[in-house]
C-alpha cells in the first residue's frame, strides 16, 4: 500500500507538469490561434494541448514514476513505443471523458475554456492513475 501511495504522489507531480503543459498550450491556441469559433477554441485547442501534455506525461511516467517497471536491462525501443501507444490509447479514452466534462461545465457555467479544462482534469485524474498503474505499467509476473 505504501508503494502505491508513493507512486500516486509521483503521478500527481507528473500530473502537475502535464497540467502546466496542457494549460499553457491551450491558452496559446485558444487565445492566439483559434480565436474565432467554438470548435477551434473548445474542441481543436484542447485536443492539441492534450497530446502535448500526454507526451510529456508519458516520458516522465516511463522514466520516473514507473521506472522500476519499464527501464530494465534489455528494454527495447519496440517496448517503449508499445507502451506509448497503450498509454496514448488509454489517455485518449480518459480525454474523451474529460472533454465531455469540459463541454458540460462550459454549457452550464459559460466559463473560459481554461477553467473548464482544469475542473475536468480533476474529474479524470484518479481514473487515469488506476489505468496506468493496473494496465499500462503493470507489474511483470514473476516466473
Amino acid at each position: 500500500m505504501r508503494r502505491v501511495l508513493i507512486r500516486y504522489l509521483k503521478f500527481m507531480g507528473t500530473s502537475v507538469v502535464g497540467t502546466i503543459v496542457d494549460t499553457l498550450v491551450l491558452w496559446i491556441l485558444s487565445d492566439f490561434i483559434f480565436t474565432k469559433g467554438y470548435w477551434g477554441e473548445y474542441v481543436i485547442s484542447p485536443v492539441i494541448s492534450f497530446q502535448c501534455a500526454l507526451t510529456a506525461n508519458f516520458l516522465i511516467s516511463y522514466f520516473y514514476v514507473w521506472k522500476d517497471r519499464t527501464v530494465v536491462s534489455g528494454a527495447s525501443t519496440k517496448r517503449f513505443f508499445k507502451l506509448f501507444f497503450a498509454y496514448n490509447l488509454s489517455g485518449s479514452a480518459v480525454f474523451l471523458l474529460r472533454l465531455g466534462a469540459l463541454l458540460i461545465i462550459e454549457k452550464f457555467t459559460g466559463w473560459d475554456v481554461v477553467i473548464c479544462n482544469l475542473l475536468a482534469m480533476c474529474v479524470s485524474g484518479v481514473l487515469n492513475f488506476a489505468i496506468n498503474n493496473l494496465l499500462i505499467f503493470k507489474k511483470k509476473k514473476r516466473v
